[in-house]
């Protein structure tokens, strides 16, 4: 961030807390700038995800404080670690509130999502999650998100399993201890039995479990065509250097949470050659915008943005989209024209329901030779 936003920030501070985020309140007393927060895991297992989301906020804020602003207000970007821990999150969100947020990007993960959600409600202000998949991310009148539910990547994967790949008996490991990796399997094996198809079993671990020998072990005792891994990048890098050494060779498929999972394994993809995962966003996508995306973020950033990044884009440039469309500092306005507009994101073309909920198309990537892309 550059050095002149956090000179804008420490200016409008006082005015900003003073100006108030209670539902329906006029904030445009908050002199030239609009204060959108970040909440998301900088240091931890999951720092890949919010390190991307803060970075991809923060070309997005640039871009726009350079054209201007948001009806001629400068953006004041600011970011806080949660460690993807939900009482951290709560933590964080109680400091941005401090000091002035007005609209909330975050938080990146879905348990700190939806702990937040229960804090944001109360002041009303916009909640909107880069990715935070859980049901329950956009439970309250106040929240959004960028990304797809965990229940439609269980459904959209199943569909593309049964009728692309032409499997019927489907092994998954999944992380119990995660709400993300259990809403996934939970309407994967729902979606996938109602096509015809069968999960075979289903092993589980715990977050922070490095040893998945034994899961892997009883899976190779069934006659699974495929394995289903419904989980973070940093299991799922463990699970696939196991499998190898273990002899178990079974085609691969994921969620959106894979993204990351090529640098854990430090660019030798070998063992998941081929594997296929659910994504909002493809940096080798041809498509204008996100040629341009892509090159902005590799000039700034010296590495190319994943779907995290991608999300945190769009998701300030939507958050530029409603507040403008509200025409001034209103938080009942503001959330209220999110369900009337229409951005063309990175991550698709979207609009939003009232339940929260982005109506965009889904992709799927497959690892090629270390590389993610578009199938």
């Amino acid at each position: 961030m550059k050095k002149v936003l956090a000179i804008a920030a420490a200016a409008v501070l006082s005015a900003s807390v003073l100006a108030g985020c209670t539902g329906g309140t006029d904030q445009s007393a908050g002199g030239d700038t609009v204060t959108i927060g970040g909440i998301g895991p900088l240091t931890g297992d999951a720092a890949s995800y919010g390190i991307s989301v803060k970075n991809g906020g923060e070309l997005a804020v640039e871009e726009i404080n350079a054209a201007g602003g948001i009806n001629g207000k400068q953006i004041v970007y600011l970011y806080e670690d949660d460690e993807n821990d939900a009482q951290k999150a709560i933590n964080a969100y109680n400091r941005l509130m401090d000091q002035g947020m007005q609209v909330l990007m975050g938080t990146v993960t879905s348990n700190p999502c939806i702990a937040v959600a229960d804090e944001s409600v109360k002041d009303g202000i916009l909640q909107l999650s880069p990715s935070g998949s859980a049901k329950d991310c956009t439970k309250n009148p106040n929240g959004f998100r960028i990304c797809f539910t965990d229940p439609q990547q269980g459904e959209k994967m199943a569909e593309y399993i049964w009728n692309e790949e032409k499997l019927t008996k489907i092994a998954v490991i999944y992380d119990s201890s995660d709400s993300y990796s259990t809403g996934i399997k939970d309407a994967f094996r729902e979606k996938f039995t109602a096509l015809g198809g069968t999960v075979v079993t289903e092993e589980a671990f715990v977050s922070g479990d490095k040893d998945f020998k034994a899961q892997l072990t009883k899976i190779s005792g069934t006659d699974a065509e495929g394995l289903f891994l419904p989980f973070y990048y940093t299991e799922v890098a463990y699970v696939v250097d196991q499998a190898k050494s273990l002899g178990l060779q079974l085609p691969y498929f994921g969620c959106d949470g894979w993204d990351g999972v090529i640098d854990q394994l430090k660019g030798n993809t070998e063992a998941i050659e081929g594997a296929v995962f659910l994504t909002p966003f493809i940096a080798t996508a041809e498509k204008e915008n996100i040629a341009q995306f892509v090159q902005a973020y590799e000039a700034k950033y010296n590495e190319t943005p994943d779907q995290f990044a991608a999300d945190a884009y769009d998701a300030i440039y939507v958050i530029k989209a409603a507040i403008e469309k509200a025409g001034e500092m209103d938080n009942d306005k503001i959330i209220q024209a999110m369900t009337e507009i229409e951005v063309d994101g990175v991550t698709g073309q979207m609009s939003f329901t009232a339940d929260g909920e982005p109506d965009k198309v889904a992709n799927f990537a497959v690892i090629q030779n270390g590389e993610y892309i578009i199938k």
